[in-house]
C-alpha cells in the first residue's frame, strides 16, 4: 500500500473520531430520547388497555343494575367516561328501562344528559328523547331536536309532534317522505302507514301506486 492511501486512511479516522467527540453528547442523546419515546409509548399503550378493561367492566355491571336497581344504575352511569360510548350507551338502556318503569320524566332526564360524537348514537338519542318531549306535551321542542332529521325514524318522530301540534299537513309529508325510505317488507311500515291515514293521507304501495 502506498505511503499516501495510509495517510489519507490516517486523515479520514482522525476526522472520524474528530466528528465523534464534538457530537458525542448528541448522539447519546438522540438515543436516549429514542428509548425514552419507545418507553413513554409502551406505557401510555398499557395505562390505555387497563383503562378500557376497567371501564369494559364497569359497563357491565352498570348494565347489571339496569335490571335490578334503577337509582343504582344511574348512579353506576355517571361513574362511566363522560362521553365515552360505553356511557352513550348504557344511558340509552338507563332511560328504556325508566320508561318502561313509568319514570319518563327520569328517562328525559338521563337522555339530556348523553355526550357522544358517534352520529348514529346521536341520531338515535334525539328520536327517543323527541317521542319522549311529544309525550310529555313538549312536540315544539321535539321538533327543535328534530330540525335536520333526514331519515325514516326521524321524520316519523317529526310526524308524530305535527300530530300532537294538529299540523295534519305537515305531519303526513313528514310521515309520507318516511315511507319512501322504508322497504316494502319493513316491520315498521305498517304502522307508519296507518299513521299517515289517521293524518288523513293516503299510502302509497310501493312503486308510487295508490
Amino acid at each position: 500500500m502506498a505511503i499516501d492511501d495510509l495517510l489519507d486512511e490516517h486523515e479520514q479516522s482522525e476526522k472520524v473520531r474528530g466528528w465523534l467527540q464534538k457530537n458525542a453528547l448528541s448522539l447519546i442523546g438522540g438515543v436516549a430520547l429514542g428509548l425514552g419515546l419507545i418507553g413513554g409509548w409502551q406505557w401510555w399503550q398499557k395505562r390505555t388497555q387497563d383503562e378500557r378493561s376497567s371501564t369494559s367492566a364497569r359497563y357491565a355491571e352498570t348494565v347489571k343494575a339496569i335490571g335490578t336497581d334503577l337509582n343504582k344504575a344511574k348512579t353506576s352511569v355517571a361513574g362511566l367516561p363522560v362521553g365515552s360510548e360505553y356511557a352513550a350507551l348504557a344511558s340509552l338502556q338507563l332511560a328504556k328501562a325508566q320508561v318502561d318503569a313509568g319514570k319518563r320524566d327520569d328517562a328525559i332526564a338521563t337522555l339530556r344528559g348523553i355526550k357522544t360524537e358517534d352520529p348514529g348514537i346521536a341520531g338515535t338519542v334525539s328520536q327517543r328523547l323527541a317521542r319522549l318531549l311529544t309525550d310529555a306535551g313538549k312536540p315544539k321542542e321535539a321538533l327543535q331536536l328534530l330540525a335536520d332529521a333526514n331519515d325514516a325514524g326521524g321524520l316519523e318522530a317529526k310526524g308524530d309532534a305535527y300530530v300532537a301540534l294538529a299540523q295534519h299537513d305537515a305531519a303526513r309529508e313528514a310521515y309520507a317522505r318516511a315511507l319512501t325510505l322504508l322497504d316494502a317488507g319493513s316491520a315498521d311500515r305498517r304502522l307508519l302507514e296507518l299513521k299517515l291515514t289517521d293524518a288523513g293521507g293516503s299510502p302509497s304501495k310501493p312503486g308510487g301506486k295508490t
